[in-house]
């Protein structure tokens, strides 16, 4: 018995030809969300743009120094100013600011001001004793990256005026007080005995490398 040959069915070509379509309808897809969020980025009327205007730098002097920066110590503060109407409540008049300031303090040794007899060498050059002043402290550099307002609370009085106000939410207080809290940490720390042990051993380690055999490292305190 002899069968008849029959058509080779059309059903492949017809899938990949619908894969086909599904394919090109992703693509025009991605291109169409791709274009449009260009186009919006374009003509958004809400963006806004950066256009820096600032002066030159301008150099006002340079001063030579002579002094050692021996250590560096870092703090952090949080300052929880609060400041009360007499005859309101606080909701209606007042404000409560907390206030991270974070920031570093140098202590350093000043060796301009060192006496003409300061440094003593011995006659055969192998001893030498040498008088420094104390370490000093340098002024609070707070870290404008790491100190910030955490927390805020104003009264309605307090928040109108801040919306009139041509520079609402000054700040120069809030960094005062920072600075202030954390130089007087700085003082009670004990940075400036290390920065007294830090120079201390580098001058005798410098001394030392000049051929000294015996060195002394003393301060003007000190009998």
């Amino acid at each position: 018995m002899k069968t008849t040959p029959q058509a080779p069915t059309a059903v492949a070509p017809r899938r990949r030809r619908r894969w086909r379509y599904v394919a090109g309808l992703l693509v025009l897809a991605v291109l169409l969300v791709v274009g449009g969020r260009l186009a919006w980025s374009w003509v958004n009327p809400f963006g806004e743009q950066t256009v820096d205007r600032s002066q030159p730098v301008l150099l006002e002097s340079i001063h030579n120094l002579s002094r050692f920066e021996a250590a560096t110590g870092n703090f952090q503060v949080v300052v929880d100013l609060e400041k009360d109407a007499n005859f309101l409540p606080d909701a209606i008049k007042g404000t409560r600011t907390l206030f991270v300031g974070a920031g570093n303090v140098d202590a350093y040794v000043d060796f301009s001001g060192l006496a003409k007899d300061a440094l003593t060498v011995s006659k055969d050059r192998t001893q030498v004793t040498l008088r420094i002043p104390r370490a000093q402290l340098e002024k609070p550099n707070l870290d404008n990256s790491r100190s910030y307002v955490f927390a805020q609370q104003r009264g309605l009085l307090d928040r109108v005026q801040d919306f009139l106000s041509s520079s609402p939410g000054d700040q120069r207080e809030l960094y005062v007080l920072a600075e202030k809290k954390i130089s007087e940490a700085a003082v009670s720390s004990d940075l400036r005995a290390r920065a007294d042990t830090n120079t201390k051993a580098m001058l005798e380690g410098l001394l030392r490398s000049l051929g000294f055999t015996k060195v002394s490292v003393k301060f003007v305190d000190e009998a």
